[in-house]
């Protein structure tokens, strides 16, 4: 293998493509945006192991063996998951918050560390829209619930997770179905949390039992709460944030591993908020 070019970057690709083959020969199957996300980390500059953090996965039950960290935010995040019992993530669509929250909890459960795993994310139209619909209860908010079941057959074989909720051992429930219950040996993951009124999110909190663990994934730029209703979100990133038991990671666009394009988009958005923001300020 012959490598041209000027010295250091020269040895920053030799660095990637030996941990490229090391993963390779360790059985790791690598599909093209690994190595694309591999290479734009090296070109933004971020010090970042290719070699961690694939070997820093999370093995779940599936024809897919584990799942690995794409960015090093997201392995900053699979390590506060395993060493705190309550984290946040908070970032924009598509960076994994939700997907490898659901991955650890299936871990924990397949390892015994949980004896169940309860999905809650809130319906933020539970009234008189939500009435409307047609079916029973659980026909109307199943809808709302969809992308965590999206989630988990991803990850578990259908026929496997089907059992896993019918004996109550994987919950899946709107929000409001947590009041009034302490959660013990669980691990619970709070979807879209910036949909949550500060009178929840405090609920929701103090759910919390023995030898449990909670997630805590939202994006604060996509709330859908009605104006001038407080994020619980946005008030327990700033209430919670001195207490030494409980983990903040804050995700960007940089981490954002959907289509390529993704990332285009959310910059754009970005770009065209805070450019209306500064009008906003000027007029």
């Amino acid at each position: 293998m012959l490598i041209h070019g000027e010295q250091e970057p020269s040895e920053k690709a030799e660095e990637l493509i030996n941990e490229l083959r090391f993963i390779s020969s360790e059985g790791y199957l690598l599909k093209p945006e690994d190595i694309r996300y591999a290479i734009k980390s090296i070109a933004e500059g971020h010090d970042t192991s290719i070699k961690d953090l694939f070997l820093n996965n999370i093995p779940v039950s599936s024809k897919k063996r584990f799942i690995i960290p794409k960015t090093d935010t997201q392995r900053q995040y699979i390590e506060a998951i395993r060493n705190y019992d309550i984290v946040i993530g908070i970032g924009p669509a598509g960076t994994g918050k939700t997907y490898l929250a659901m991955a650890m909890a299936i871990n924990a459960l397949l390892k015994k560390q949980a004896s169940r795993i309860v999905l809650a994310r809130p319906a933020v139209e539970a009234g008189e829209r939500l009435g409307f619909l047609p079916g029973d209860m659980h026909d109307k908010i199943n809808p709302y619930l969809r992308p965590l079941y999206d989630a988990l057959f991803d990850m578990i074989e259908a026929e496997k997770a089907g059992k896993f909720i019918e004996r109550g051992i994987i919950e899946i429930a709107p929000l409001a179905f947590m009041r009034g219950r302490t959660l013990n040996d669980s691990f619970i993951i709070l979807d879209e949390a910036q949909n949550t009124t500060s009178e929840q999110m405090k609920m929701y909190l103090t759910r919390l039992g023995f030898n449990s663990k909670t997630v805590i994934t939202g994006d604060i730029t996509q709330i859908d709460l009605p104006i001038g209703k407080a994020s619980g979100l946005v008030e327990a990133d700033k209430i919670l944030s001195d207490i030494s038991g409980i983990k903040v990671v804050y995700f960007s666009e940089r981490d954002v591993v959907r289509h390529k394009l993704v990332q285009e988009i959310i910059r754009a958005y970005e770009k065209y908020e805070k450019r209306n923001a500064e009008d906003s300020k000027s007029n």
